[in-house]
């Protein structure tokens, strides 16, 4: 049994910028921390779409975070600086040369800002596709409109997403409960990170069938 100690807003706050300032990557400097009541909020500007989506994830890795308000404004600069036309050749490129992207994802480009839509099998593919398209200079922002195929449900999706957490080493999985509703799961419990949340729903995510999320989890004893 683990024990859960509440960090103050000041520690959760130090916390963040050392790990902001620990992780390759991103410019420390122009990113400001502040935190209250665990939720992290993080301001100032960065010059690509990659370094605001980075500190968001890195911010969650922090014990103590409940949430991340992500107002990192980016300002691209110079070299940074793509044409709409350049950022979509890129991007169908970059979706085309990824193994977990399958055919059919569309892209459109709007001052730098990149929509994807279509449909996909697995949430991984979805998130694939996020992901390739994020590093691309130029890009300031993506909206992720792709949605899931509805698939065959197997009978024990639920055993199956129990023991993904069984055998997470960052996952209490006994503190989890996990209710299936056809292609439906509903994750509530506590845990003592928020970084146990987004594992247990990604384990959730990985089952086959499920085609919607629900994170009851909360940080907590």
């Amino acid at each position: 049994m683990f024990h859960f100690f509440k960090k103050s807003d000041v520690q959760i706050q130090t916390d963040v910028k050392e790990e902001l300032s620990f992780t390759p990557g991103l410019r420390q400097s122009h990113i400001l921390v502040a935190a209250s009541d665990g939720i992290v909020t993080l301001r100032g500007n960065v010059p690509h779409f990659f370094e605001k989506a980075y500190a968001a994830k890195t911010a969650l890795r922090v014990r103590g975070v409940r949430a991340v308000a992500n107002e990192i404004e980016v300002n691209l600069l110079g070299a940074y600086h793509r044409g709409d036309e350049d950022i979509a050749r890129a991007a169908l490129m970059a979706l085309e040369w990824n193994y977990q992207v399958p055919p059919g994802v569309k892209v459109t480009v709007e001052k730098g800002w990149v929509t994807l839509a279509g449909e996909v099998e697995w949430n991984y593919e979805r998130n694939a596709a996020k992901e390739a398209v994020t590093p691309l200079m130029g890009v300031c922002g993506i909206t992720c409109d792709i949605v899931l195929k509805s698939k065959v449900q197997t009978s024990d999706v639920k055993n199956r997403i129990e023991e993904a957490l069984r055998r997470s080493a960052e996952s209490e999985g006994r503190k989890i409960h996990v209710n299936v509703d056809g292609n439906r799961v509903v994750l509530s419990g506590h845990v003592s990170s928020l970084s146990e949340i987004e594992d247990a729903k990604y384990a959730a995510w990985n089952a086959p069938g499920v085609t919607m999320v629900e994170n009851n989890l909360r940080v907590g004893h």
